[in-house]
């Protein structure tokens, strides 16, 4: 029998004695102090002056460190983030309550204690017992002594464990609901309403990606699970709300790696009479004011990179990006002959379908994107590659779309949309045509969605932001599965 079994089948035993004598994992408990609070109140106070206050509390908490000695036991009790340490003895609680305190509790086990705070010879702010109950009896031993996880998909599997062990992970969960916080009032103070739109699709819309598919049996249609809400937030702003966002959760029917997951949360939002230019000032509004709500300062130290958000991204056109990387003439980069020669000698792969636009797209992923350190904005995005965005006015074959890119990886995606129902008919029709030819990632026309532009789209800009991807920014996280609370895994071999 492995240790860890046998350690299950000894808290097991320890149950059964604990039900013969009554236990039933009491809930009428209601504890009246934090261990953070407690910290906050009376870490200052010498062991004197606690003696003579007599502060009175309860706390309930996991046990996860303890030391018996005899006729008394100090424990360490882990609270909402917190840890505060507790004295139990024999003459305080009872001969029979520190009998089986001692005899029948483990590290993991809840309890609940009621005492006096007060501080040991070395100081350190202890409550006293004078009740102790156990209120949940923990029959999976922690990892060993409380020292961290080094199995990361344990940490992934059992993300309830690493939450309890582990305070670095702690920490990038707190951090990401501070995120998410500060984004709803972000758009709040901006007059956008907060929406939720379906997450259950009749045709696959909003981004390029191979969907998941299900059936609905009652309507016996086949559906699709959301791979971006943007052409139902787009009717929204036909219908009048002129300024709408959705954090939401997307599927998109891909492979695993450190920057991908098949579900994962993004922030989308749209302003009626705003351009793609208004999108980039406040994205760099938006940015400074998350980071300072999540780390109190302007700047993200990421790997060995300090990233400042204090001033406004850089902005550079996709044409001029590469141009100067490759040390190529602008003009040159619009041939299709051209690119796909450039492509074929820097062992670019690239497809046959590919326009000089689409090529252009994959020189700059394989040769610029990984350098964009600072925060950037590139602009001016080939109009084959998005479907959704408005043509640029003097250059057609462009668009006004713009991605974010922070320490290498795209963050945000953005544009002024496309609102012409006939312009946006052929895009979807060439889309169409490639799914035919097929490209699973290519969208299907959305013939509902067009009749929505036909009743008329202002003037619009939107965006979305991947909301793991700034978490993994923040966290300084290089993976991100380590920003997902339970992401999704291969099954084991």
């Amino acid at each position: 029998m492995s240790e860890e079994r046998n350690e299950f089948e000894v808290r097991r035993s320890k149950l059964a004695s604990l039900r013969e004598g009554g236990f039933d994992f009491p809930n009428d408990v209601k504890p009246t102090h934090h261990a953070s609070l407690l910290h906050d109140n009376y870490d200052d106070l010498t062991k004197e002056e606690l003696a003579e206050q007599a502060v009175e509390v309860s706390i309930g908490g996991r046990i996860v460190l303890r030391r018996d000695m005899g006729k008394a036991s100090f424990a360490t009790l882990y609270e909402t983030g917190h840890r505060i340490q507790i004295y139990v003895r024999s003459d305080g609680v009872g001969e029979k309550a520190y009998d089986d305190f001692k005899h029948l509790t483990d590290v993991g086990d809840i309890v609940f204690v009621k005492g006096v705070v007060m501080k040991t010879n070395r100081g350190e702010l202890t409550i006293e017992a004078k009740i102790v109950q156990l209120l949940v009896k923990s029959l999976q031993p922690l990892p060993e002594k409380f020292h961290g996880i080094a199995d990361q998909e344990f940490k992934y599997r059992r993300r309830y464990v690493d939450l309890i062990v582990d305070q670095e992970s702690r920490h990038v969960f707190e951090t990401r609901s501070r995120v998410l916080s500060s984004i709803r009032e972000f758009f709040h103070e901006r007059d956008y309403w907060e929406v939720e739109t379906p997450m259950l699709h009749p045709i696959p819309g909003g981004a390029s990606a191979k969907p998941f598919t299900t059936h609905h049996n009652a309507l016996s249609r086949t559906l699709y699970l959301r791979i971006a809400p943007e052409l139902y937030l787009k009717r929204l702003v036909v219908g009048g709300v002129e300024r709408v966002f959705e954090i939401n959760r997307n599927f998109r029917n891909e492979g695993l790696s450190t920057r991908h997951s098949p579900e994962f949360t993004m922030l989308e939002f749209y302003e009626s009479y705003a351009t793609f230019e208004d999108m980039m000032d406040l994205t760099d509004e938006f940015m400074l004011r998350v980071v300072n709500d999540a780390l109190g300062q302007g700047s993200v130290s990421f790997g060995e990179l300090e990233l400042d958000f204090t001033e406004p991204a850089h902005r550079v056109t996709m044409l001029d990006a590469v141009a100067a990387e490759l040390d190529e003439n602008p003009t040159a980069l619009r041939d299709e002959d051209h690119v796909r020669k450039l492509a074929a000698e820097l062992e670019v792969h690239v497809a046959k379908s590919m326009d000089a636009g689409a090529i252009l797209n994959e020189l700059f992923e394989a040769r610029v994107e990984h350098k964009l350190e600072q925060p950037t904005f590139v602009t001016q995005y080939p109009a084959s590659i998005s479907p959704l965005a408005m043509r640029n006015k003097s250059d057609p074959d462009f668009t006004d779309r713009f991605e974010y890119f922070v320490a290498g990886r795209e963050i945000a995606n953005g544009f002024s949309e496309l609102n012409d129902p006939e312009d946006q008919r052929a895009r979807f029709e060439h889309q169409a045509s490639l799914k035919s030819a097929g490209d699973e990632e290519a969208m299907s026309i959305d013939e509902d969605f067009l009749t929505a532009l036909e009743y008329g789209m202002p003037p619009t800009a939107g965006e979305g932001i991947g909301i793991d991807r700034l978490v993994m920014l923040l966290t300084d996280k290089h993976a991100i599965r380590d920003v997902m609370l339970f992401p999704q895994l291969r099954d084991r071999a």
